[in-house]
Formats: structure tokens, sequence, C-alpha cells
């Protein structure tokens, strides 16, 4: 839930109270938008030439913190990616006014009128972002992808690079695109079938006008995105296998979803009108589910707020780190101008790759991240939570006294968690008695927007 479109503006008076009250930043320090403006002008010295390598970008239209090009060629069966990361690190010193930011920041957030950047615009959308207008500092990563999908990090360097074109998800053709783009993409999306990932990519909410109110709709991710985040993916897990393999690294993991989330998803599934046999685990569930499909997409949105949560982990001997959705070893490398920690792996990966050792602030910030990224990732969601609220009171609010079909997802002792039929929205309601997969009906008692909350009662 990082996007939530609002084209007419609905949103605003409560965005900017949702900026308020979680203190989302508005701009940066004087001193750090100084020393950007220094680092922004420091040329490439320790980069070799790459600018003949055809790199391109593959983005939503409107972005401009461009942290990944790519090039693809064919080395006899296995298919060859060139990664190009931006080499945030090369701007971006120890210590460093803009570091101490960072750090406080942990990661861009992101909300339906504009963003908080981790790093100031000059870096992350002009002097480091690979955009097209000139050259660009980068680490690029070579991945060797096998015909089976199998990944392996196959040399890494810092290098200039030129982009030859920004493209766009929704306006790209094929032809523009790296001869191997999609095959690429299919390969890496079967070697995940065959060992049981569960990675959920939901479609985008967006608030509609509906008559004289409003709705939320899903926009299904295209083709485009789809693919293009196959080449992430295949970047991440051969970074994240050749840190495990020179014992060290930063790892994201996560655990599965628990039974009782488990059971709370069928009951969702149950209030949209799905079939869910019991026979089938929710990994084989997921694969029938379709994003262009509102209330699969809805059930999509659901089942990835419903594992135990990703985090980051720092390597141990001994201990496996796993990332139960990937079901398989996984790293954040590919997004060094929106999160933290992507800076530190690029970093461990270069000098692996490289048969360097792994500086030491590098080691010493794998152990202090997790707890700054849990924290920044905590405040992202809460104002992804928060926004989410918002756009269901302003869509509900002109349907103050009817009546709605809901499932019991879940009853304690403060009431029934409900989940209504015909609508991506979660509630509570104060009743006594139900059970989960029980079917209620509804009354909406209030939808305040100012408070982002709504509230309903049971039809008796």
């Amino acid at each position: 839930m990082k996007t939530l479109a609002d084209p007419r503006n609905a949103l605003a008076h409560g965005l900017a109270a949702i900026r308020g009250a979680y203190k989302v930043p508005a701009s940066f320090p004087p001193d750090v938008l100084q020393a950007a403006e220094r680092a922004a002008s420091r040329a490439p010295a320790a980069h070799v030439d790459r600018t003949d390598r055809p790199f391109v970008t593959l983005d939503p239209a409107s972005s401009t913190d461009l942290d990944q090009a790519f090039a693809i060629e064919r080395s006899g069966a296995d298919l060859v990616l060139h990664y190009a990361i931006a080499d945030v690190a090369w701007f971006v010193e120890d210590g460093d006014p803009i570091d101490r930011e960072a750090w406080r920041r942990g990661e861009t957030l992101y909300l339906p009128d504009g963003k908080a950047g981790l790093y100031p615009p000059v870096l992350s959308e002009h002097a480091a972002s690979l955009l097209p207008d000139g050259p660009r500092p980068a680490v690029i990563f070579t991945i060797r992808v096998a015909v089976d999908g199998a990944v392996r990090l196959d040399g890494a360097e810092r290098a200039v690079i030129r982009s030859r074109a920004k493209l766009a998800y929704d306006t790209v053709r094929d032809e523009q695109l790296p001869s191997g783009f999609s095959e690429l993409a299919d390969r890496i999306a079967q070697a995940e079938q065959r060992r049981g990932a569960a990675r959920i990519d939901p479609p985008e909410q967006e608030l509609a006008r509906d008559g004289a109110g409003f709705r939320l709709v899903f926009r299904p991710r295209l083709l485009s995105e789809i693919r293009n985040a196959a080449l992430s993916l295949a970047a991440n897990l051969a970074i994240a296998d050749a840190l495990y393999a020179h014992r060290t690294g930063l790892f994201r993991i996560m655990p599965e979803a628990d039974a009782l989330a488990v059971r709370r998803l069928r009951f969702t599934a149950h209030a949209f009108g799905m079939e869910w046999p019991e026979t089938t685990d929710l990994a084989g569930f997921e694969k029938g589910l379709d994003p262009a499909d509102p209330k699969h997409a809805a059930l999509m949105l659901a089942i990835r707020r419903a594992g135990g949560g990703a985090t980051y982990a720092p390597f141990v001997p001994g201990a496996e780190p796993w990332h139960a959705a990937m079901a398989a070893r996984y790293a954040h490398a590919t997004a060094p101008l929106r999160r933290l920690a992507d800076r530190y792996v690029v970093r461990a990966a270069l000098a692996v790759a490289n048969g360097e050792p792994v500086p030491a602030v590098v080691t010493q910030a794998f152990a202090a991240l997790p707890p700054v990224m849990a924290r920044a990732d905590a405040l992202s969601g809460q104002v992804d939570r928060a926004v989410i609220d918002l756009a269901e009171a302003v869509m509900l609010q002109g349907s103050v006294g009817e009546v709605f079909c809901a499932i019991v997802t879940d009853a304690d002792d403060r009431g029934a968690r409900i989940q209504l039929c015909d609508h991506p929205v979660v509630g509570r309601v104060a009743v006594d008695g139900t059970a989960p997969g029980d079917r209620l009906e509804v009354r909406l008692k209030a939808a305040d927007p100012d408070r982002r909350a709504i509230a309903f009662d049971p039809v008796r």
C-alpha cells in the first residue's frame, strides 16, 4: 500500500492531518541540503566506463528517483542480466550530514500527494538517479540466469553508465526492451513456482468518484511491472546467496502465516463468495487469484497483511535467513535511493564479488540496521494504514445508515472483526455470540474522514 491515487484531491485535508500526526518530514535540514549540493558535484573516479552498454530504465512514468537500469545478453543457454544500481554510497560518506539524516529516516515515505524522500532531491532525483540525461555512477551486478531460473552473482563493478531511455510501465513496447527481457522474467517466475514461493504483488488501490461519493477500486499491475519486478528479484536472490556464502550480509526474512491468520483468510475468501477447498493450502490458493478481479485483489491485500511481517536480520552462523514468501534467502539491494539498508548491502556485495573484505563500517551497520529499518517500516505501515482508513471514510461518508452484508473473520471480547462482502473494507462491530465465518448484516453508523474512522452497528 505504498500508493493510493487521488486524482480529484478528495483526500487533501486528511492527508495534511496524517502528515502532521505522523511527523512526516516536509523537507531536509539546511546542513543536509548543503551537503547534498556538494555531493551532487562529485565526479566518478573509481568507475570503469560502461557507457557503450545499452542500459534502459522501466518505472512509473512520473518517477524520477530511478534506482535501477538494465541490459541483457545471452551466454549460451543462459541469460546474463547486467543490473545497474544507483551508486548512492559514492555520494554519501559515512557519518556525514546526509548519512545521519538517512539513518533517522530509514526509508522514503509515500503518500498519494507526494513523498518524503530518504535523500534530498538533488541526489535522489538528479545526480544519483539513473536518468537518461547524462552519464551516472552505478554499481553493475552481473547476474547469470539459467534455463531453470537459477540465479548466480557473476560479478560486480563500479561503473559509469548512460541510460538510453526512461521507459514507462503503461506505454512501453516490447521492441523498446532488451532482447530476452520477457524470457528472463518467465524463467524467474517458473523457478518461483517450482520452489513453492508465495510472493504476492497486489494491485494498487485508487479512490474513484462514484456519483456523489467515492469508492475504492483496484488497478491491477501491468505485465511490464510484473516482468520488471522479476529482474529485481533475480538480483536480490543472487546477492543474498553470495553474501550468505561469504558469511556476511543483511537479509530480509519472513515467517509463514500462522494457522489463525490462515483461518481468517479463509473467512475473508468466504465473505467474497470464493471457494477455498480445505485440502488446498494458502500457497496453492494464492496461485489461482486474479488481480483483475476486485474481490481477488482485496484478498491479495489481506494475504499480504496476514503474514508475520518481513524483518531484517544480519548473518548469524548457524541460522538460516529464510523468507517464506520467496521460499529462498533474500536480500534488499536494488533500491538504495529509497531504503537505507540497500546502500550497505550493495557495498558488501561489491566487496565479496571482488574478493575484498567487507568494510568494518558495513558489518557494523548490518548489526545496527534491523531496529532502524523496523522503525521505518512500522512508520510506513502506520501511514499507509491511516491513508486507507481515510479513503474508506471518504468512500463511505455518503452511505451512513445503509445496511451492508459482512462476514465475521475473528471475534474476541471487543466484538467481531468483519469483512464487508461487497467492498474491500474491514471493520469491527460490537456484537456477542458470533463466531468466525458467521454472516451478518451491519448498518453504517458513522464515516468520519476527519477522524479516519468508520463504525457499524449490528442489524438485529
